[in-house]
């Protein structure tokens, strides 16, 4: 048994004889014997002192990728110090895996030594064609998008009611208490904030006007478009992701079912209704959080607060903030369901997507925003 076990065991003998050195293997060269293979491989490379090597493999009982791959290393070790090196009666099968390391190259690559400046512009170069490549992409899924919806509005029968009911349960009923918590909190901070801030000019009753006109044309509409594509814009690139790792929208299709009809548009449609809903909740919530801090802070009673409020707003205060939900809900619900689209077929791939749709959603919201600013603010509205 102890005989057998060492028979096992990788060997190497290294002959010299004239103008060559033979370096005869035995044993078993596999991941098991890792470290007495790297051990031995070293002793042939440093056993070489004439202008050829043999690796003669007649007595390798067993020969695996590992093996394969250190002797095709130390042949290239021993070439580098240009010393000629073969292999000798390896059997077809160790010749195949000695061929087929060699061919896939190993070897490690050398690095190539760049201009940081110019690294620097090749990764802008490649964000801008990226940016370009999602905006091209998305214009055409908006295509695909009213193409579903026109054909939905000449066949009813086509419309999913059902869907897009349990889509607005998801995001706008079941979103309205984390949307209410976070409007009341920001707006009892910006009350404080304000209060504090407006004291030292003896105006702290403009703290109204700045609660009401601040959440009512920006903050409402802003925060809770942020808080709808990291909570359901996420969902969303999840689910879908989900279903294309796993060939369900693939079968949708051999169904003769449109995805787009099917997955996309109750959502959409959901988004596009559910957003001023949780935005009009949210400046409410807002305003009565700054109402409260205006109240304890700048000992500015309810009944002032009001009478201030209805002074100070317009309906085209109320109306600034409205416009602007549906625009951020249909960009929030292409970005979500294209990234959601683009998943492969890895967790790697899905985490990735996600991430990316919240990203996109969040930045291209704001832009979202300060374009309705600058549009309202040219017409002077």
């Amino acid at each position: 048994m102890a005989q057998s076990i060492l028979a096992q065991e990788p060997q190497v003998e290294i002959e010299g004889a004239g103008d060559k050195v033979t370096a005869r293997l035995a044993g078993h060269w596999i991941a098991e014997n890792s470290e007495r293979v790297e051990s031995l491989a070293a002793e042939i490379t440093g056993g070489a002192d004439q202008h050829r090597m043999i690796i003669d493999l007649g007595r390798v009982g067993r020969l695996d990728t590992l093996g394969a791959w250190v002797l095709d290393r130390t042949r290239h070790e021993l070439g580098e110090r240009g010393l000629a090196a073969d292999f000798a009666n390896a059997s077809p099968e160790q010749q195949i895996l000695l061929d087929e390391v060699a061919y896939r190259g190993f070897q490690e690559q050398k690095v190539v030594k760049r201009s940081k400046v110019i690294d620097f512009l090749v990764d802008v170069g490649k964000t801008v064609h990226e940016a370009g490549r999602d905006l091209v992409g998305g214009v055409a899924f908006l295509g695909e998008l009213v193409s579903a919806l026109l054909r939905v509005i000449l066949n009813p029968k086509r419309f999913r009611g059902t869907a897009v009911v349990n889509q607005l349960e998801q995001i706008a009923y079941r979103g309205v208490p984390i949307i209410v918590l976070i409007s009341f909190l920001v707006g009892c901070i910006i009350s404080q904030q304000g209060i504090f801030q407006l004291q030292r000019f003896g105006a702290t009753p403009f703290v109204v006007d700045l609660i009401g006109i601040l959440v009512l044309r920006e903050l409402g509409v802003l925060l809770t478009s942020i808080m709808v594509a990291g909570r359901s814009g996420s969902a969303f690139t999840a689910e879908i992701g989900s279903m294309k790792m796993r060939e369900e929208i693939d079968a949708l299709r051999v169904m003769g079912l449109d995805p787009i009809e099917v997955l996309i548009v109750p959502r959409i449609l959901a988004l596009v209704i559910g957003l001023p809903l949780l935005t009009f909740i949210s400046s409410i919530a807002a305003l009565s959080g700054g109402g409260l801090t205006a109240w304890i802070y700048g000992d500015i009673s309810p009944d002032v607060y009001l009478s201030r409020l209805k002074a100070a707003l317009a309906l085209n205060t109320f109306f600034v903030g409205l416009i602007k939900a549906p625009f951020m809900a249909l960009v929030i619900g292409i970005i979500a369901t294209l990234e959601g689209v683009a998943v492969e077929g890895s967790a790697e791939s899905l985490g990735r997507h996600v991430t990316s749709s919240v990203v996109k959603a969040i930045f291209m919201v704001i832009v979202l925003d300060g374009l309705f600013a600058m549009f309202f603010a040219a017409i002077r509205y």
